[in-house]
């Protein structure tokens, strides 16, 4: 019952995020509105992840919300258990987030279009020119103002393990000099991937944002070692 009061909410929401919401930041994208625009969608965003999240009946835990930055972009870099931990950033992280993510979500309908909207980027990682445009993409995103999200493992865990990270995931903080926020999330994976994926149910999700990594700490020539700090980080929190 619960699975099925949650496709009803999504749809429903969907069909307004279509109607209304996405022509909405057109205009306002066309009108060159980009605060008020990003605004907005994080509005949206948030209102979707707290329909999606109450109908699993599950209960949030935020730790470190004073460890973001007041001003300024970021690359939040989280590790990727579940679909959930999607709408659980964007309701609960306060910025306006766009998100790196895998090309194939581009194609599901109403979220491949709201990703754009929130200045999203889509990743090939089997296509090497494609993956060097999204990721000089994801900097000028950053260097824009927009904070982005990035799963350095490149796809779901379905479980508490944390997966290697993908080579050059950390490359757009470097490039646009922003700060790194590691976030570590525990327990998304028991809402939908532990009942293969047939099954909602509610969980206990815990979201760990640890202090901000400055990128220059580390140069650009020794990024492998920014990627295990930053991996580390993580996995502590696990």
């Amino acid at each position: 019952m619960r699975k099925v009061l949650g496709i009803i909410y999504f749809i429903l929401y969907g069909v307004y995020v279509y109607v209304v919401a996405i022509p909405k930041v057109n205009r306002l994208d066309k009108a060159g509105a980009i605060q008020e625009k990003r605004k907005y969608t994080d509005e949206i965003s948030k209102r979707w992840g707290q329909i999606l999240i109450g109908a699993t009946g599950s209960t949030v835990e935020v730790i470190g919300l004073e460890n973001i930055p007041q001003e300024g972009s970021v690359l939040f870099v989280s590790n990727h258990q579940g679909y959930f931990d999607i709408p659980i950033l964007l309701q609960y992280l306060p910025n306006p987030l766009g998100f790196l993510a895998k090309i194939e979500i581009k194609k599901w309908p109403v979220i491949g279009k709201w990703l754009l909207c929130l200045e999203g980027v889509f990743i090939d990682r089997n296509d090497i020119r494609q993956s060097l445009t999204a990721i000089k993409a994801t900097t000028e995103t950053l260097k824009s103002g927009q904070s982005i999200v990035i799963f350095p493992e490149g796809t779901r865990s379905k479980s508490s393990e944390l997966g290697a990270f993908k080579p050059g995931s950390l490359k757009p903080a470097q490039r646009a000099n922003v700060p790194i926020i590691p976030i570590t999330i525990e327990n998304t994976y028991k809402i939908l991937e532990a009942n293969n994926d047939r099954d909602l149910k509610p969980a206990h999700v815990r979201i760990t944002i640890s202090p901000a990594i400055d990128v220059n700490d580390v140069s650009n020539d020794n990024s492998g070692d920014l990627t295990t700090k930053v991996f580390q980080v993580i996995q502590s929190h696990l």
